[in-house]
């Protein structure tokens, strides 16, 4: 180049004019050291600043997806919001993807999980914020992927992943949120019957997706108002939108097996509790002498001829809050509804660990009225800082709330089949019936019908209820059982194998219900084929994922070395 003054042009600073003469007497200007990289969480905020308008968008399709499940149940709306974070992800880079997965994913989980405000609203946030996580990466491989040919369904098998992911990690897995979870009463659920709550997941999102797709088509031809819309980007919208219709009634298609090979007539008794929130337990003996005297009541209508005698009776998850093998006032308690009412009580009560100081297990009983207690399951999966305190020696110096846990629970080993009367039932316990292996195996070890003891008076009149209460109705389509919820203080229910509701009760109410319940001994595609085709679907989408990443690293040049 010829000699000459050095010149600045306009691209290499923001205000210079172009080929302006620099100062002769200045200093030549020497090269800035190069900055830190910034941190992949501060890059990840970076990106939401750039794009606030669509981080918003994000944001409120996470709220949108939070009323999809109860109490609102706009069920539509969990496709919605898949359509739409497909729609946000789709053409971005894996980063900006990922930022646009955790937008959408903490407002989702702060809606959905609010009810846990009865603890802190410090709860609702932290747990927001750590499932928020597992939806970054979800963000990022939609955003890698939607450059692939059927782009849609490596989507949903995504989606599929995430909550593979989430269900197990960590300390077990939290599997509130599953996009099943919000379609418990819609076309998708018989799907539920043929591979479990993935497969309605899939099916969701795969919808959601397809989505996604005709609006991407269609949206550059309604942006240019075009007169006459290109038959190149109408007719692959018109068929996204015709398979999405069809994956959306597919599972009408689906037997849902319902018929009884015989029934069993079942009281449930919902006792109710003094108070609400995290002190219900109040005094000892109060919760379970509420429900002592409901079956009392339910005694003298047998007596009466009112109510026809049941074959077994139901008590909910912590009917007694006292061991009734070690407090006898208890065990005399139960022993007094069992021999009013003439027929075994399923009851559940904290009892003391046997071998292991400090340890509680919960535990549903059957309570004969002529042998006394007898078999017995023990809940499997204590929750985690409402059960049982990780690192309790390090965090309860730092949490003095930690201190409301006082005992460990300890968990059981067995599936809970237990024969109550002249009925083989599968007890499941609380937040159990959110996880599929644990109800799964119940069913494939011989229970003919489920029962799922809970007590949900701490999160009363908050929605919780009524989401626990949606899992069951899954759980029946998905198994071909009936379902019985019996609840401390509601909802407390009685579900036909094909998701119905049958019967209900209000919460914080005393009450008794009554009914016919059908056992059935035959088994689902589901129950036979286990967690398969979750991990199929959860692979599939891992692993074009990790293709495209592999194959994009391999197309990028290598960089030049810089001489020294």
């Amino acid at each position: 180049m010829p000699s000459g003054p050095e010149t600045t042009t306009a691209s290499d600073t923001g205000d210079a004019r172009p080929d302006t003469p620099a100062p002769a007497d200045e200093p030549p200007v020497t090269a800035p050291a190069p900055a830190r990289r910034p941190g992949r969480l501060a890059r990840l905020a970076a990106q939401g600043r750039r794009h606030w308008r669509v981080s918003l968008v994000a944001a409120g399709a996470g709220l949108a997806l939070a009323a999809a499940f109860p109490p609102y149940d706009i069920w539509p709306l969990s496709i919605v919001a898949v359509a739409v974070l497909s729609v946000l992800a789709h053409g971005r880079t894996a980063r900006q993807g990922a930022w646009l997965g955790f937008a959408l994913g903490l407002p989702f989980f702060v809606g959905l999980l609010k009810w846990l405000h009865v603890i802190g609203w410090d709860t609702v946030v932290g747990l927001s914020l750590v499932e928020a996580l597992f939806f970054v990466p979800l963000g990022a491989g939609l955003a890698v992927t939607s450059r692939l040919p059927g782009w849609p369904l490596w989507a949903a098998c995504l989606w599929v992943a995430q909550e593979w992911a989430r269900d197990r990690v960590p300390l077990g897995g939290f599997p509130w949120g599953r996009l099943a979870f919000a379609n418990t009463s819609t076309p998708f659920t018989p799907l539920a019957a043929l591979g479990g709550a993935p497969l309605v997941t899939f099916a969701v999102a795969l919808a959601g997706t397809l989505l996604a797709f005709a609006a991407l088509r269609l949206w550059p031809l309604w942006r240019e108002r075009a007169a006459r819309p290109a038959r190149a980007a109408v007719v692959p919208a018109a068929g996204a939108l015709g398979l999405a219709a069809a994956v959306a009634v597919a599972g009408y298609a689906v037997p849902v097996p319902t018929d009884a090979d015989d029934t069993v007539s079942v009281a449930v008794v919902q006792g109710n509790v003094q108070q609400a929130g995290m002190d219900f337990l109040g005094r000892p003996m109060m919760i379970l002498n509420n429900h002592v005297e409901a079956t009392l009541e339910l005694a003298d209508d047998i007596d009466a001829g009112q109510v026809d005698r049941p074959d077994l009776v139901l008590w909910p998850e912590n009917a007694s809050d006292l061991d009734p093998y070690r407090d006898p006032e208890a065990a005399a308690a139960i022993e007094r509804a069992v021999r009013a009412v003439g027929v075994p009580i399923l009851v559940g009560a904290l009892v003391d660990h046997p071998t292991k100081d400090g340890y509680v297990e919960n535990q549903g009983i059957v309570w004969d009225p002529e042998t006394g207690p007898g078999e017995s399951y023990t809940k499997q999966h204590p929750v985690p800082f409402g059960e049982y305190v990780p690192f309790r020696d390090q965090l309860s110096a730092v949490i003095s709330r930690l201190e409301r846990v006082p005992r460990d629970f300890y968990p059981g080993e067995e599936p809970g089949v237990l024969d109550v009367g002249p009925a083989r039932l599968g007890d499941v316990i609380c937040f159990e019936v959110a996880y599929d292996g644990i109800v799964r195996d119940t069913v494939n070890a011989g229970a003919r019908a489920l029962v799922v003891q809970t007590n949900n008076a701490t999160y009363g009149n908050t929605g919780q209820p009524e989401q626990q209460l949606a899992m069951s109705q899954l759980r029946a389509v998905e198994h071909g059982r009936a379902v019985v919820t019996a609840a401390t203080s509601g909802i407390s229910a009685i579900v036909a194998p094909d998701g119905t509701i049958e019967q209900r009760t209000e919460e914080f109410t005393q009450d008794v219900l009554v009914g016919e319940l059908p056992l059935r001994d035959g088994r689902t595609v589901a129950d036979r084929v286990g967690a398969a085709p979750e991990w199929a679907l959860a692979g599939l989408g891992l692993l074009v994922w990790a293709g495209v990443a592999v194959r994009d690293r391999r197309a990028r040049p290598e960089r030049k070395e810089t001489p020294a």
